[in-house]
């Protein structure tokens, strides 16, 4: 890079790319260009020729659209090739003229040949130039091609054949023995690579051995793919499971969201308070930010905040997109901070594991599969008051209900809308809503 700009050292942008399409077909000059990026001209130069896209205009007779040379408009030859004896049509008019003459020279254009190497920002008209072949530059094209390259370029594994056949001498041997490859790795450092890495070799079949010859992965279903998790890393900052590990606390809120089956969008909101066993539902019409958020403002206008704030003090969730705004979660209706939201550490879902013990009680009641269109709030209220009047062992034989009584409050409750169950009318099973429509 010339030493006169202050390049970023980054890589050019779409908007950097549209920028010089832009004044491409204004006519500017790649040392304008590269001074208005902060970049070196032959930077651009080279963007240029490298991600120029070609165009073929068919142009000429009906009879001859690809001929290409140069002397086509003044040539009177005729029959060079000799296949037919008494042909007198001129040669220019002949499709094979280019491939059998001897003094076929191809046109050329003087500024594709130097800068700016594009058809961008020329003065002739499209229609009345007659180079076949013409080059332009398209920014959003460009950049869908550096990306392919700059992605097919880390693909692969970066090993060289004599080093992975090295290492599949020790590998695959060692499998068929019955080892694991957590016992090949630490018993081969020479290795040089994780377990992860090897499971991965195995998965791609680079391995003499196949994933058939391990003794528990055939048995295993692949894991699936949580394409909802929150993308935004730094909304985890100073919010980890370490961090919240560092309070020590003895009592707070675990939070999560139960999925209906895929006919419907509704799903519910659920909270478990790990002091008194207590669980909580809301039913959402969208498994979205903004749906939970309503669910907060909504508690918050009934208990009032500073009762939220020491009902709701600390909150650890899970990592789904739909608790990916905690800014707006923890801010309150009169801009208090009304809680404080940490998350666990990804696949690590048993660090709520209290919570996961309750939906296994409200699955007994909504098993997997069900659909929650139809439910109501009122519904969804029912099951969880059936669920908060079941004793439990932990409470010493006392109920859910009975444990938040003494701790939170009957204006707490009654916030909640729960109430008491009998305990010869507790029911856990789908007769419980399918009775009550």
């Amino acid at each position: 890079m010339s030493k006169y700009i202050p390049g970023n050292q980054k890589h050019l942008s779409l908007e950097d790319r549209i920028y010089i399409e832009n004044e491409l077909n204004k006519g500017e000059t790649f040392k304008n260009i590269a001074r208005f990026l902060c970049k070196d001209p032959t930077t651009i130069s080279k963007e240029v020729r490298a991600h120029r896209l070609s165009d073929w205009y068919h142009k000429g007779t009906f009879y001859n659209a690809l001929n290409f040379c140069i002397h086509r408009f003044h040539c009177r030859k005729t029959n060079v090739c000799g296949k037919i004896i008494l042909c007198d049509v001129k040669c220019t008019s002949c499709p094979t003229c280019n491939q059998t003459c001897k003094d076929f020279v191809k046109e050329q254009c003087k500024r594709l040949d130097k800068a700016p190497y594009v058809c961008n920002g020329c003065t002739k008209k499209i229609n009345h130039c007659t180079i076949a072949q013409k080059y332009r530059y398209d920014a959003r094209f460009a950049d869908r091609k550096y990306r392919e390259k700059l992605s097919g370029s880390r693909a692969g594994i970066n090993m060289t054949k004599h080093e992975l056949r090295k290492k599949d001498g020790i590998v695959s041997p060692l499998i068929e023995q019955g080892q694991s490859p957590y016992q090949i790795i630490t018993n081969h450092p020479e290795l040089d690579m994780s377990v992860r890495s090897l499971y991965t070799y195995l998965d791609q079949g680079l391995f003499t051995a196949r994933n058939i010859d391990l003794k528990r992965k055939p048995g295993f279903k692949p894991r699936k793919c949580h394409k909802t998790q929150i993308t935004n890393r730094t909304v985890f900052e100073k919010r980890l499971f370490s961090d919240f590990s560092e309070l020590q606390l003895s009592s707070f809120v675990e939070m999560d969201t139960v999925h209906s089956s895929r006919e419907s969008s509704k799903t519910l909101l659920t909270f478990f308070f790990t002091k008194e066993k207590l669980f909580l539902a809301f039913l959402l019409n969208r498994c979205t930010k903004g749906a939970v958020r309503l669910i907060f403002d909504r508690l918050e206008k009934r208990m009032g905040t500073y009762e939220f704030l020491s009902v709701f003090e600390y909150i650890l969730t899970d990592r789904g997109s739909e608790f990916g705004d905690p800014v707006a979660l923890e801010t309150g209706l009169d801009e208090i901070q009304r809680t404080s939201i940490y998350y666990c550490d990804p696949m690590r879902s048993g660090q709520k594991g209290g919570l996961e013990q309750a939906h296994t009680m409200l699955r007994m009641v909504l098993p997997k599969g069900t659909s929650f269109e139809f439910l109501t709030q009122w519904d969804v209220n029912l099951i969880v008051n059936h669920i908060n009047s079941t004793p439990r062992e932990s409470l010493n034989g006392s109920t859910p209900y009975d444990a938040a009584l003494e701790t939170l409050g009957k204006e707490t409750l009654n916030a909640f809308q729960l109430k008491r169950i009998d305990p010869d009318l507790v029911n856990l099973t789908p007769k419980l809503i399918r009775f009550n429509h």
